[in-house]
């Protein structure tokens, strides 16, 4: 990574480190040198032609074993993202390319109604946006989720959305539907309240006031939606969490959850950039409180740990979003989803797939 990049505005990375995968790569340097002129780079869609949608995990961590991504890779470019090393085992960087080379899944409704429709399928809980955002802004013109959604709604069956995007507030109509059978539940990540702040770490998520709003306005509508406070970056963005969990709770949130940063492969070297860029003040404070928590390391991909930390310091933050629920009124993660209200539409409709 060459350390003289300037931040690219709209980008959360600033260059394309190596793949871990590859042996050899070419760097071209600019031809006149001056690397603050080099330009913006554009977003790219690509096509994705997988032929399953619903990706399955055995992960004792997270409250769900099925998932859908509609898109690989997020445009939203969150320097911290714990997705950025999938766009390796494409041939890509996790770095600039996971936030302007956008592989666009435009079968994923097709693919998701023959697969509901299987014999095999057992109704369960999908997340959608598993691994990367499925209300990006790409997805304000292609739809790709929303087509999801209403096969979701088609089949009744249960569906929670993890997102920092108001988009969502798009297809309310849709999730109030799935809610009327205790099938849908939303939750809006909020890392911070400093609108600054977020457009440096999450540069094309929604701005904090607007993912409140979005809590407010899906509330209103009867879909239940809480607040995750993902990732809490200590020696930043830490002493936040209550102020979070008690405006999240204002607007409407019914319950919360929360994260500490963990930063596995490429995203270490990412992110330790991104602080000398925004932060060098910080940066060796920010970083010796995250190896406080990750066992001495810059992350901890154990099961039991990966998700919560260890140590005095995570202790203290478990006990912090503890005490700002009690007070907002907020319970855990629980959502309360049901698969009872399942239903499998008529051969006639599903014979295309079969």
């Amino acid at each position: 990574m060459r350390e003289e990049r300037t931040t690219i505005h709209g980008r959360g990375a600033a260059d394309n480190p190596p793949n871990r995968f590859e042996n050899r790569w070419h760097e071209i340097e600019p031809d006149d040198g001056d690397l603050d002129e080099v330009p913006a780079p554009s977003t790219q869609l690509l096509n994705d032609s997988s032929r399953t949608i619903i990706a399955t995990n055995e992960s004792p961590d997270i409250g769900f074993d099925a998932s859908i991504n509609p898109y690989r890779g997020c445009e939203h470019g969150c320097i911290y993202c714990y997705a950025r090393p999938t766009h390796e085992y494409l041939g890509f960087s996790a770095g600039l390319d996971f936030e302007t080379k956008i592989l666009v899944k435009e079968d994923a409704p097709e693919l998701l109604r023959r697969e509901l429709g299987s014999p095999r399928w057992k109704p369960k809980t999908i997340a959608l946006s598993g691994v990367t955002d499925a209300y990006q802004p790409v997805e304000r013109r292609l739809r790709v989720t929303r087509r999801c959604l209403e096969v979701l709604a088609e089949f009744r069956n249960p569906v929670v959305i993890i997102t920092k995007n108001r988009l969502v507030t798009r297809d309310q109509d849709l999730l109030a539907e799935l809610a009327n059978h205790r099938a849908a539940a939303v939750f809006l990540s909020v890392t911070t309240l400093d609108a600054g702040l977020a457009r440096t770490l999450e540069p094309r998520a929604s701005i904090p006031e607007f993912r409140l709003a979005a809590i407010a306005k899906l509330a209103a509508a009867g879909v239940p939606v809480g607040v995750l406070v993902a990732p809490v970056i200590p020696g930043l963005t830490d002493h936040e969490l209550p102020a979070i969990i008690a405006a999240a709770a204002q607007a409407g949130a019914q319950f919360a959850g929360f994260t500490p940063i963990r930063l596995p492969l490429g995203v270490g070297p990412l992110f330790d950039d991104w602080l000398t860029r925004h932060f060098p003040d910080r940066k060796e404070k920010v970083l010796q409180r995250i190896k406080g928590l990750r066992g001495g390391r810059m992350n901890d991909s154990r099961f039991g740990s990966r998700m919560r930390g260890q140590g005095e310091f995570a202790e203290m933050i478990a006990q912090m979003f503890a005490l700002a629920c009690r007070k907002a009124g907020l319970a855990g993660r629980s959502t309360g989803l049901s698969t009872e209200a399942f239903r499998k539409p008529g051969a006639k409709q599903l014979s295309l797939f079969d």
